[in-house]
């Protein structure tokens, strides 16, 4: 079994790897590193929870720490670019974990908070700037940062940048970008108009991929309920009243539909919090912080806002609204069995959703279980 030390991984990283208690290498990791460490551009196919953060950041940490050279004023080293304010953050905070004790520089920059931090972190250079599009493309415009100086650049989550309809500001942020570089691209589907992003970015890229996206979780017990809409709220809130409810994570399709859940619940006394792109950066964190501290059991969200939250001990998934793409049920009950345990995903079924229904036991090719409402209920 291949170890980090196997990896050829500086020193340094090997000692914060040790201290974070992770002695071997997830299959992302084993495959992308040596070959982000041989300087090769990479494609990668991979999924949130399959450790692709630290498969990419370990590699370039390497590459930064065995040849130190300053980025200039208001330049970088590194550039990643993550679709939402969320993942931008867990990115960074891998990167500042990883590189502990060393001297490596990491900036962070997403919208929603103001600018001109942002901009004075960039003053005299970073290693490392992590952030999402929208937000650099402003800082390009104020002139507070130079990309002239980039030697790695990351798209991470790539099909996201393309439902948010970033795919254009990140057209124009790499014509800032010198084409000598090494390029890593990750994205957990590959959509037409991402494979021709990536043709555009990659030169002789080598590909990596786990878990293809049609694959369920193993360990997730799944089942669908069909229920008419108005009934949706009451069933929740009566499957949540059961003992065996753990850790929560609810999924709306809509921002409004997530805020009517928790005003339905909290009047029930069922304390629930929302989280989707119509809440501040700080109602956001303090959201997820108490879904992770445990005060909060049930965390609302939406997809785009789900990107990013990355939170150990999540028993249950319920889909309140099934997704119109398919692929999104994946990525949502992946949030729940991870790291060895089991979980459960409840989806529930209205007659809109029929349709939807369809398109996920094709993508997945297996038809869900169907569950009785009064089975699943308290």
């Amino acid at each position: 079994m291949t170890s980090f030390q196997d990896l050829g991984l500086a020193a340094p990283l090997l000692g914060a790897l040790t201290t974070a208690g992770y002695t071997t290498p997830t299959p992302i990791q084993e495959q992308a590193i040596p070959h982000i460490m041989a300087g090769h551009d990479v494609q990668g196919i991979a999924q949130t929870g399959t450790g692709k953060t630290a498969a990419f950041a370990l590699p370039i940490l390497h590459r930064l720490l065995s040849e130190r050279k300053h980025p200039g004023k208001k330049g970088t080293r590194c550039l990643v670019m993550a679709p939402t304010r969320e993942l931008a953050s867990q990115i960074a905070d891998s990167f500042r974990s990883y590189a502990a004790g060393s001297p490596i520089r990491v900036a962070l920059m997403f919208g929603g908070v103001p600018k001109p931090r942002q901009a004075r972190a960039m003053d005299n250079g970073v290693d490392v700037l992590v952030c999402t599009p929208g937000r650099l493309l402003d800082h390009l415009n104020d002139r507070a940062v130079n990309l002239g100086t980039v030697e790695f650049l990351v798209l991470d989550e790539a099909d996201h940048m393309l439902d948010l309809g970033f795919i254009v500001p990140i057209k124009k942020i790499v014509s800032y970008i010198p084409k000598e570089r090494q390029t890593l691209f990750f994205s957990a589907t590959m959509p037409k108009e991402i494979e021709s992003l990536a043709a555009a970015l990659l030169r002789s890229p080598v590909h990596v991929a786990v878990t293809p996206v049609a694959q369920t979780a193993d360990r997730v017990e799944q089942a669908v309920v069909f229920v008419e809409a108005a009934r949706k709220r009451a069933l929740l809130s009566s499957i949540l009243k059961r003992k065996d409810m753990g850790r929560t994570l609810v999924f709306t399709r809509t921002k409004h539909g997530a805020d009517k859940v928790v005003q339905h619940l909290e009047a029930s006394g069922q304390p629930a919090a929302a989280i989707h792109g119509n809440k501040s950066q700080g109602q956001r964190e303090r959201a997820l912080a108490a879904f992770k501290n445990g005060s909060v059991r049930v965390l609302i969200a939406t997809d785009i806002a789900a990107r990013g939250i990355d939170v150990d001990g999540v028993t249950h998934v319920i889909n309140f609204d099934l997704p119109n793409i398919p692929e999104s049920y994946v990525h949502r009950i992946g949030r729940t069995a991870r790291a060895g345990a089991s979980g459960m995903a409840i989806s529930f079924c209205d007659a809109t959703e029929r349709a939807h229904l369809r398109g996920i036991e094709k993508l997945i090719r297996a038809r869900l279980p169907v569950a009785e409402p009064e089975a699943l209920a308290a």
